[in-house]
């Protein structure tokens, strides 16, 4: 039996992550400090799949590694790095936390990899596009409901310079280096993944992190929506099921994905603006949806749009799922756990 360990696993993607592999007959190690909104939930969830005697959590910090933590490193075959501080907002109000546990957390757990006695599993780690900054030189066209690439149908490439904006850029782009660069002089079998935006269920964030989800909950249990900036901000969107399959692939391919960096989104096939989905939620959800104005945050960008032709060509994975096929899933699911919503949020 293969055991594959998720750190952060009792988050949004992480518990994703772990239901797949439970329900592949794997043993699924969670590895979570379980702060985080949902937690709890999702953890009860896994704990109800069918094969939930295959599953162990350990509560801890990736800053501070536990020796039960390296234990379980050393009998894993993969490893899957989530745990994260997610929000931009919150790095801007506090970069050192953010830097402790975006680059320091994976640095720790690389070297937990580098340093086992035992298995060297294959490490996989969620980066973020933001490791692309601002772009400025891009042109942007402004259309009347959206922005859009002038000189870019397909998306930005992983051959974009890099240029981190906002403390968690640079948190998670210093990550993004140095998972690429532990593959290249330690021979750790390594695989990043620059992530667009990714929503699906058993997502608990707000709109710094998790916007999708979060409005769809707020429109269904009339909960304040706030948009920030003039809302015709584009992003290709992934649904959660594309994402899972993504990794697994990448695992099965490792020969092929080792050492590797692929931008993992919609792709220009999945583009939505905040105006998009805001008309989909009134027609569908909440007719009397009526958001309020907020100033552009700092590193938002007016447009992110990821070139994927990289990850077809070397391991053949694309999105199966179209943004309104996911969103019309995702407003069901938030249907079916309308009362646990209301009570968390």
């Amino acid at each position: 039996m293969k055991q594959v360990l998720v750190t952060g696993g009792a988050g949004f993607i992480g518990a994703n992550l772990a239901r797949h592999y439970l329900d592949a007959g794997c043993r699924v190690v969670i590895y979570d400090h379980l702060g985080r909104n949902g937690c709890v939930e999702n953890l009860d969830w896994l704990r109800s799949r069918q094969n939930a005697a295959n599953l162990s959590v350990l509560i801890g910090d990736v800053r501070m590694p536990t020796l039960a933590l390296r234990r379980e490193v050393e009998k894993s075959d993969a490893l899957f790095h989530m745990a994260a501080q997610v929000a931009v907002t919150t790095s801007v109000t506090d970069p050192v936390f953010d830097f402790q546990v975006n680059a320091l957390g994976t640095f720790n757990m690389l070297e937990l990899v580098r340093e086992s006695k035992g298995k060297k599993p294959v490490f996989f780690y969620a980066s973020t596009n933001k490791v692309y900054g601002g772009m400025e030189d891009i042109t942007i066209v402004e259309g009347e409901q959206r922005y859009s690439y002038r000189d870019l149908p397909l998306g930005i490439p992983e051959d974009r310079v890099l240029d981190f904006h906002s403390p968690y850029g640079c948190s998670k782009g210093t990550a993004d280096q140095y998972v690429r660069d532990y593959a290249r002089i330690y021979d750790l079998r390594s695989v990043v993944f620059r992530q667009s935006c990714i929503y699906g269920y058993r997502q608990f964030g707000l709109e710094d992190q998790g916007w999708v989800a979060w409005f769809i909950i707020a429109a269904m249990i009339g909960r304040p929506i706030t948009v920030y900036g003039d809302g015709k901000q584009v992003r290709d969107v992934l649904f959660i099921d594309d994402l899972v399959a993504a990794y697994d692939s990448a695992w099965k391919q490792i020969d092929k994905t080792s050492g590797r960096i692929f931008n993992i989104g919609g792709g220009p096939q999945n583009t939505i603006s905040l105006r998009d989905l805001l008309k989909l939620l009134k027609e569908e959800v909440n007719p009397r949806l009526d958001p309020a104005k907020g100033d552009w945050r700092p590193g938002d960008q007016p447009v992110y749009v990821s070139d994927i032709r990289k990850a077809k060509a070397e391991f053949g994975w694309e999105p199966m799922t179209d943004w309104q096929s996911g969103v019309r899933q995702l407003v069901q699911w938030v249907k079916d756990n309308r009362a646990m919503l209301e009570r968390m949020f």
